[in-house]
């Protein structure tokens, strides 16, 4: 049987592969990982040529982690701490737009969390330490024993809202890794149902007219805990058979 295929959108980068200087899709290889062990198909979605008929052939999708979204499209000017890719920012709002209207299952990480609200009418806190007053959301090196490798990665709680999907998916707490300056402010379409129980910074959204949207504020492609990977490839697989 074909395993759901899951596009995860990607960025363009200039980089220098041996003797050649030139432009590449990135994305870690985490995440294609976690899609494989999940039991889905990875398939990666460029940044250039835009266009949402690339949707027309996915089960799911994924909306990758990676920098900041332009605050211009919810109306505000930029921080200094701001950096902003415009390009991707224009292919992958409207490809969240496109795909919450086919109603396809969707798992937004870091990044694709806050474009989850974004996209919905929703804004972003633009640098996280001018509100909560620390850096503990991408803390000091070694802080982070969940993610291998990661070690300005910093580490909290989660609680997550009874009742909620999250909460049959995560339980009541758990524990995430961590590293962004921007959060949600404005949700938007999106419930938020986790948060960081130190200083309320939204952990989890989820959309309360969808199968299946979810949005995680940490890195979980970079752990061991990968339910958020494998809630979406089981919605994904669903949705291909009532389509079939």
């Amino acid at each position: 049987m074909r395993r759901p295929l899951i596009g995860l959108t990607a960025y363009a980068e200039q980089i220098h592969h041996g003797r050649n200087d030139l432009m590449a899709a990135m994305l870690p290889m985490n995440y294609v990982k976690a899609v494989h062990a999940t039991g889905g198909r990875a398939v990666l979605i460029t940044p250039d040529d835009p266009g949402t008929d690339v949707l027309e052939s996915l089960d799911g999708i994924v909306f990758c982690g990676g920098g900041d979204i332009d605050p211009a499209n919810w109306g505000a000017p930029r921080h200094p701490a701001t950096e902003v890719d415009t390009v991707r920012d224009t292919s992958e709002l409207m490809l969240m737009r496109a795909a919450l209207e086919a109603g396809l299952p969707m798992l937004g990480v870091c990044r694709g969390m806050q474009l989850m609200a974004v996209a919905t009418g929703g804004s972003l806190h633009q640098h996280l330490p001018d509100l909560v007053g620390h850096e503990r959301h991408r803390a000091a090196a070694g802080t982070d024993p969940l993610a291998a490798g990661a070690s300005d990665y910093g580490r909290h709680d989660v609680v997550v809202e009874e009742g909620s999907a999250a909460h049959r998916l995560f339980g009541r707490t758990l524990t995430v890794n961590s590293f962004h300056h921007q959060a949600i402010a404005d949700p938007g379409e999106f419930l938020p149902v986790g948060w960081c129980p130190d200083d309320q910074v939204i952990e989890i959204v989820e959309h309360p007219g969808r199968s299946f949207a979810l949005g995680v504020q940490w890195h979980p492609e970079r752990t061991s805990d990968l339910r958020a990977f494998a809630a979406l490839a089981e919605a994904s697989a669903r949705a291909r058979a009532v389509a079939a």
